[in-house]
């Protein structure tokens, strides 16, 4: 992929939002993202960055975004540098084709959008697949369960919130809903 190719297609993709910085450097700044683009010192590798979140927010999902480099994201990764989560893309410039690059510009987009709300989901699953493991092998049904959430807010061990409060109703619901979809899904 030539200096000019690159320069071309991200023109293509963002009209005047890219900047030129120096030679090998180039960034789109909208409201909605940063793309940074550089080459290496050599011009043989480009990388592209998009900054997701700090890392201190990211650190609790680092299991989850780990996983999620082998599975999911494809020729993207996440990474961690100067105490922020990036999404990041490398690539040998001669073989990078024009089409695969705005693909790997599309994806670190679509990585920045998402932020940390799939990591989040999937931890968040995780625990409730663990608080039911833990129901039913000491044989709670799923109403049992709930029951015991219920009283753990009432006792304030789960938050305080007074018992007739509407938000104390809505996570209620919210943990029925999460509890009812899981629930099959788990075996004690």
């Amino acid at each position: 992929m030539l200096l000019d190719d690159i320069t071309r297609t991200l023109t293509e993709l963002f009209g005047s939002s890219v900047e030129t910085l120096e030679s090998g450097l180039w960034q789109v700044e909208t409201p909605a993202f940063r793309l940074l683009i550089l080459l290496s010192e050599d011009q043989a590798w480009l990388r592209m960055l998009v900054p997701i979140a700090p890392a201190t927010e990211a650190r609790p999902f680092l299991e989850q975004l780990l996983v999620a480099n082998f599975d999911r994201t494809q020729e993207t990764r996440y990474a961690l540098y100067q105490d922020t989560l990036w999404a990041v893309f490398q690539h040998n410039r001669a073989t990078l084709a024009p089409e695969d690059f705005a693909a790997a510009v599309q994806r670190l987009i679509l990585l920045k959008e998402e932020g940390l709300a799939d990591p989040f989901r999937q931890l968040r699953d995780a625990q409730i697949r663990q608080i039911i493991r833990i129901a039913k092998q000491q044989g709670q049904s799923l109403a049992a369960t709930l029951q015991g959430l219920d009283r753990l807010y009432e006792e304030g061990m789960m938050g305080d919130m007074d018992s007739g409060s509407e938000y104390r109703e809505q996570i209620l619901e919210v943990w029925r809903f999460q509890l009812e979809r899981l629930w099959p899904e788990v075996n004690d």
